[in-house]
């Protein structure tokens, strides 16, 4: 475990609310400080952290590597801000994204060619991780004469099959 802060700020809040919460039971000091602290850790790991954890919308972030993309597609998401801020793909031909991220899933649909567009590539990145999320993440590439030119994402509303 990491002693940042945040932590010793949290882990002191609850202390106190355990602690006033405790004092209603019982006026003697002593006991209610024992009792305090004896249920601190256990009220923060079991109750206030996991509603942290599923109310924020905090995911861990990874370098991209091209063989974690290919093997976790659910776990895309947490290389995606690394793959588009370093440019890794900007420049590059169609061979070598998809050697890095294999071939494209789907293309995006040219409303004005009515068709798929082959210069535009799109990749499932998998659900980031939250309470309220209703959307899922797709990375785009898109392609000018034959070269990345932009990688950007855009979110898209789940659907599910009945």
């Amino acid at each position: 475990m990491i002693i940042t802060p945040t932590f010793v700020i949290l882990i002191i809040v609850v202390f106190v609310l355990v602690f006033l919460f405790v004092n209603t039971i019982d006026k003697r000091k002593w006991l209610t400080f024992l009792v305090s602290l004896g249920l601190t850790p256990v009220i923060y790991f079991y109750v206030f952290y996991p509603l942290i954890n599923i109310f924020s919308s905090y995911h861990h972030q990874k370098y991209f590597n091209a063989v974690a993309w290919q093997e976790s597609p659910a776990l895309r998401y947490e290389m995606s801000d690394d793959l588009i801020n370093s440019s890794v793909l900007i420049g590059k031909s169609t061979e070598d994204v998809q050697t890095q991220l294999g071939k494209y899933e789907w293309l995006s649909w040219n409303e004005a060619l009515k068709a798929h567009d082959s210069n535009q590539w799109n990749y499932g990145m998998g659900i980031e991780p939250g309470a309220f999320n209703e959307e899922k993440e797709i990375l785009k590439v898109n392609f000018t004469n034959g070269t990345v030119s932009t990688v950007e994402t855009y979110k898209e509303a789940m659907t599910f099959d009945e």
